[in-house]
């Protein structure tokens, strides 16, 4: 999975933030549309329909094999949203973030060698405090070695 690519381009700091403004004004769209109280599943549905309308390209429950000790395996983890080969999105619709929920994030940052997170609360009052940026800076091999 390519960490700073798309169509064959570098993905500048401009352009991750830019996207991650999208992103977020996408999710605050559907909040405001839907309300909290549902399940995560139909907040990623019309989510990701939101993304098809405004053109913003994703792809959904992306496989992520965990690399161990030099061997990839099929664990069955699966990415909620990966927007733009660059971020992904973890959807949660729960009274409140844990910091498990950021650490599962952080650790399939990790996986992917992807580098920004968000963390995607439906289940808020307002949308805005349900979001949480996340960023892995560490240069490591994915757990190999």
């Amino acid at each position: 999975m390519p960490s700073s690519q798309r169509q064959g381009k570098s993905i500048t700091v401009m352009d991750i933030n830019e996207l991650s403004s999208k992103i977020i004004g996408s999710a605050i769209e559907v909040h405001k549309t839907l309300g909290p109280g549902l399940l995560e599943s139909v907040y990623e549905e019309c989510l990701c329909h939101e993304f098809g309308r405004r053109n913003i390209p994703f792809k959904r429950q992306l496989q992520l094999p965990v690399q161990y000790k030099g061997i990839k395996l099929d664990c069955g983890y699966r990415l909620d949203v990966v927007v733009a080969d660059t971020i992904i999105l973890e959807l949660k619709a729960c009274e409140e973030i844990e910091p498990i929920h950021k650490a599962q994030l952080l650790t399939y940052l990790k996986l992917s060698g992807l580098r920004l997170g968000l963390l995607l609360n439906f289940n808020g009052i307002v949308m805005k405090d349900g979001i949480i940026r996340l960023v892995n800076e560490l240069k490591e091999n994915n757990g190999t070695g």
